[in-house]
């Protein structure tokens, strides 16, 4: 290996090693920022109530609150790589970490009956101060590093050996010949070189032949990183792991986007939501049955095919908007603006959302849920394309229960698909929202629902 290639490979990983610092760095910054946000909060309770309601018996709280808070922050991992990249991350672990805390020294005044010794407005005026302290400062902190960062915070080196990999655009490629890295299993002084080219970095992906790819995956498997070898599109099954079926290998392509915890608590939020949604609601449903039924002949619901979870279909419920005479069944044709299909009241309903309502009957029955990809009929077109058409990864969305709303729809993606990008842009959204599904996550898109009730492609 020349010395100049050497001193390419050595810069490249110094640098790589500097931002796994500077992120050491803003780990203990957020701690700190932590700390300082619980020890403000209760001072500033101290300040209000005094001193000596949150100090029972002479000792004060936070000297108790600060150390199980950090205890819990790393357990909850406050201070990983996703909270530097992802806001709403980042406070919703802090935010849980607090109240698991708060919990725990409430158990712990209990057993030591020290609840008459603080003042409970006191301790609220302190948690509550904390809380405000703690998101004020971390969203502060988020945008100052996004600042200092803009080049992310995971360092990937590509590793060419052989395969040049297209439609790709590292920041860090390495062409092993180049360097004269090969797989070599018997030659320690390789091996090492190879190590100096790659500390530091967080993940290495390596672009092989198939011949060389277990000689390679040893090697990864040694060099404590997240290693990866790179797989033919052509021959890749989207496989998550390996397992064995009695004798045989095989490879796992699907888990399930939610394990069991995950479903029980996504159902008991959509059942929390949904049951005083329709009690409160049911004024509102019986106007809009009158008025439909009074402006035009026909049902009040419109019921149509769509394709639910597991890509079974189930039959949605809506106020019908149309001409009884003029429904789309099939779903074959999108409603366009000034639609003459639509009637009077169908234009206000649509336009407002309300012609979804009845669609809580269905996450009641358990066909939908609140949140989640928005079930399409079978005979939807982006273009002149049915949607599977467009993108073959369309059939993995319905691994979760369909949503009356969900993350494409609060990003604006909405309306009609009159062009083959207009889906490309919903199923990045479905997508996403299914690989990385939180419930603080569903409660943060029904909140930002309200600001998309009206928009400029709902008719």
């Amino acid at each position: 290996m020349s010395t100049l290639a050497n001193s390419r490979s050595v810069g490249r990983a110094r640098w790589a090693l500097h931002k796994r610092t500077a992120r050491l760095l803003l780990y203990a910054e957020l701690a700190a920022l932590d700390s300082v946000a619980i020890l403000l909060g209760f001072w500033i309770a101290g300040h209000i109530r005094g001193e000596t309601w949150i100090s029972p018996a002479g000792y004060n709280l936070t000297l108790l609150f600060v150390p199980l808070y950090l205890v819990l922050a790393l357990n909850k991992n406050c201070y990983g790589i996703e909270v530097l990249g992802n806001l709403g991350e980042s406070l919703r672990r802090a935010l849980t970490t607090l109240t698991i805390t708060t919990f725990n020294i409430f158990m712990v005044g209990f057993f030591f009956q020290a609840g008459t010794m603080v003042s409970r407005i006191a301790f609220a005026v302190g948690v509550g101060a904390s809380a405000t302290l703690l998101v004020l400062w971390r969203t502060l902190s988020y945008y100052l590093t996004r600042m200092r960062y803009r080049d992310g915070f995971i360092d990937e080196l590509l590793i060419v050996d052989g395969v040049s990999p297209t439609g790709l655009t590292p920041r860090y490629v390495m062409y092993a010949a180049a360097e004269g890295i090969t797989p070599d299993l018997d030659n320690p002084l390789m091996l090492n070189r190879l190590a100096t080219c790659i500390v530091g970095f967080d993940r290495v992906v390596v672009s092989c032949p198939q011949e060389r790819q277990h000689a390679w995956s040893l090697i990864l498997k040694g060099a404590n990183i997240c290693g990866e070898i790179l797989v033919e599109k052509a021959n890749a099954v989207g496989a998550l792991a390996l397992d064995r079926y009695g004798e045989h290998e095989t490879l796992v392509v699907a888990r399930g986007p939610l394990c069991m915890t995950s479903r029980i608590k996504k159902r008991m939020l959509d059942l929390a939501v949904t049951v005083p949604a329709i009690i409160i609601l049911s004024p509102v449903l019986l106007l809009v049955a009158i008025a439909i039924r009074l402006d035009s002949p026909g049902p009040i619901l419109f019921r149509q095919d769509r394709i639910g979870r597991s890509n079974r279909l189930f039959k949605i419920m809506k106020f019908r908007s149309m001409r009884a005479d003029h429904c789309d069944a099939g779903g074959n044709r999108s409603t366009d603006r000034d639609d003459k299909r639509v009637t009077r009241v169908g234009a206000l309903i649509r336009k407002t959302s309300i012609d979804e309502l009845p669609q809580l009957f269905n996450v009641l029955a358990g066909d939908m849920s609140l949140v989640g990809p928005r079930p399409h009929a079978i005979g939807s077109l982006a273009g002149n394309q049915l949607f599977w058409e467009v993108n073959e990864l369309y059939w993995i969305r319905h691994a979760l229960k369909p949503g009356i709303t969900g993350l494409a729809q609060v990003r604006g993606y909405r309306g009609t698909t009159e062009q083959a990008a207009d889906l490309e842009n919903r199923l990045r959204a479905d997508l996403e929202y299914a690989s990385g599904w939180r419930l603080w996550r569903d409660i943060s898109i029904m909140a930002a629902t309200a600001k998309v009730l009206l928009h400029k492609n709902a008719y």
